[in-house]
């Protein structure tokens, strides 16, 4: 990849399909998982090309299979906290299918320096009951809770109003609750944490669910 020009679209509040791809660029990045297939398309059918960050347990899934994978499961703790099994999808390179030892150990090495440069723990944050993300849906099957929400009691969100100022969001998006769904909801873990709040605009959205 020697002389492209890297690109990152990827940041809170931004658009993806409105950055400037001109020249000869490769987007690198670690672009939201929800909507990676939906990306990879994107790029695909302009000609942009790409080396991005995907979740490994459904790698092989991205665009029903037609990219190419590279295969690492590195553990990876983003910004937010969250510690996610990272491999990479790509549509470079004359290989379909890539299982990298070394590339494994490059990111973990590289991600462990990260973590040490933090001198401190990464912050970890609660959220209102009205909230629902998947990392407290897989803590609840984790410890023996189930839980059913239908369609009418959420609303899509990717941030909280209070998180936009700086530049924070939901890792992999998430749902406002109704007050009826938010009240058979399961509290996540609250330890040393930092309280992201509602604004009356998402407290109306939530007034409105259910009905």
């Amino acid at each position: 990849m020697q002389g492209k020009k890297f690109i990152r679209p990827f940041y809170p509040n931004g658009d993806y399909q409105k950055e400037d791809y001109s020249g000869d660029c490769v987007v690198l990045d670690n672009p939201p998982f929800s909507i990676i297939s939906e990306i990879c398309e994107w790029y695909t059918e302009r000609g942009i090309k790409f080396f991005m960050f995907a979740p490994t347990l459904t790698l092989l899934g991205i665009t029903r299979g037609t990219m190419k994978y590279v295969a690492c499961g590195a553990s990876v703790t983003y910004e937010n906290g969250a510690n996610v099994n990272t491999s990479f999808v790509t549509n470079l390179g004359n290989k379909k299918i890539i299982a990298s030892a070394e590339l494994r150990e490059i990111v973990e090495e590289v991600n462990k320096e990260n973590l040490r440069k933090l001198h401190k723990e990464l912050p970890k944050y609660s959220y209102p009951d009205e909230v629902l993300t998947a990392t407290m849906l897989c803590y609840m099957a984790e410890h023996g809770t189930s839980l059913e929400i239908e369609e009418k009691d959420t609303y899509f969100i990717r941030a909280l109003d209070s998180q936009k100022e700086s530049g924070k969001g939901l890792f992999g998006s998430g749902f406002l609750l109704s007050e009826k769904a938010a009240a058979e909801k399961a509290a996540a873990e609250k330890v040393d944490t930092n309280n992201w709040e509602l604004s009356d605009r998402e407290r109306e959205i939530v007034k409105s669910l259910g009905k």
